[in-house]
């Protein structure tokens, strides 16, 4: 699984290096024997953004990108969208959005996220969101699941560890959230290509029936 995540991120152009960070032992042997960069992070790190943050103390860069390890079906075209928004300098910190199937919209390892008009996330959801009081609408609203992807200025990735904790990143256990309640705003990019981020058995098997195609 970690393979085809490495190899779409190498073949993303906008990207100037790929670096594998983990705590585990048993990946870092992984990329040692497929001559893949890796750096271990400490175990006590509690998300994706905070490993970052501790690879980006010893490597320089403008922007960061977190490249979950379990989105097996990631394209260079999802960095590519993920990156667009930085051509306009206010922005500090990107993910992605993609229409959500009917069976996801009420699934809550599917995380759903509202925006603005112009891509500024509102909120992040295990919920279904937005909240459909009449069912008898007619369109019906649009449902938008968001692809765990993110890529970060370096001054908004530096600020994440700093900040506590968030009542509503600890109730949803989504660690976007803590951006949003510290007033960073996070702009949605959408993108055509949907994923599989593999959280259980069933997820393993849907992906390797398609990686298998």
């Amino acid at each position: 699984m970690l393979a085809w995540v490495y190899d779409a991120a190498r073949a993303c152009p906008q990207l100037s290096s790929v670096l594998i960070a983990t705590d585990s032992e048993e990946v870092a042997d992984l990329c040692r024997a497929n001559n893949w960069p890796f750096q271990l992070t400490s175990p006590d790190l509690t998300s994706g953004t905070d490993r970052v943050h501790a690879v980006a103390q010893q490597i320089h860069a403008d922007i960061y990108v977190n490249i979950q390890g379990d989105e097996p079906l990631l394209k260079p075209e999802h960095l590519t969208a993920l990156l667009r928004p930085f051509a306009q300098p206010h922005i500090e910190v990107s993910t992605l959005k993609v229409l959500c199937t009917p069976e996801n919209i009420a699934n809550p390892n599917a995380v759903k996220v509202v925006t603005t008009a112009d891509g500024r996330a509102l909120y992040f959801s295990r919920a279904t969101i937005p909240y459909d009081r009449d069912p008898e609408h007619n369109p019906a609203p649009q449902y938008w699941k968001h692809i765990g992807l993110y890529a970060y200025r370096k001054a908004a990735l530096q600020r994440f560890p700093t900040l506590p904790s968030s009542t509503l990143e600890q109730t949803e256990r989504l660690e976007q959230l803590r951006f949003l309640e510290n007033n960073i705003d996070i702009y949605v990019e959408p993108t055509a290509f949907d994923t599989i981020g593999v959280d259980t058995e069933e997820d393993l098997h849907r992906v390797e029936a398609l990686l298998r195609r």
